[in-house]
């Protein structure tokens, strides 16, 4: 299956942190990106989130990846919050409620080929009793 998305990734740089620290908070996650320091804030672009994936599943986090992503759908595109701290650590942590004092990592995904829950599926895959349901175990 070939993907095709755009996922655009911004996290505001607030005066008292390093914008360094934030660009590497993003590359963490997402080392295919390629984090811009422009106007308070890095941007960055990137077209996979295999490593994303690989993380959600170590952290065996995918029911909640699923829940942010059908949660925030819109069309062809999804959204998600992360939080700086935890992603400087390499770790995902979806940030819900109340945003952080600093500011979150915000990523939105545009799915073209191929649909958002044919790709949501490839990303976090459903489970069962925790373990990720693969197509093999539909037939």
């Amino acid at each position: 299956m070939i993907y095709s998305i755009d996922v655009q990734i911004t996290a505001p740089v607030q005066d008292t942190e390093i914008a360094d620290r934030v660009a590497t908070a993003v590359a963490n996650l997402f080392p295919d990106a390629d984090p811009a320091q422009q106007h308070g804030e890095v941007v960055a672009e990137a077209h996979s989130l295999d490593h994303f994936s690989e993380l959600l599943h170590r952290q065996e986090i995918l029911d909640t990846a699923r829940g942010e992503f059908f949660g925030s759908r819109r069309g062809d595109t999804f959204s998600f919050d992360l939080k700086k701290q935890a992603a400087f650590e390499g770790v995902v942590n979806f940030a819900v409620g109340n945003p952080d004092e600093l500011g979150d990592i915000h990523v939105r995904v545009r799915v073209e080929q191929p649909t958002v829950e044919e790709f949501v599926d490839h990303v976090a895959p459903p489970t069962e009793e925790g373990q990720p349901v693969t197509q093999d175990d539909f037939e």
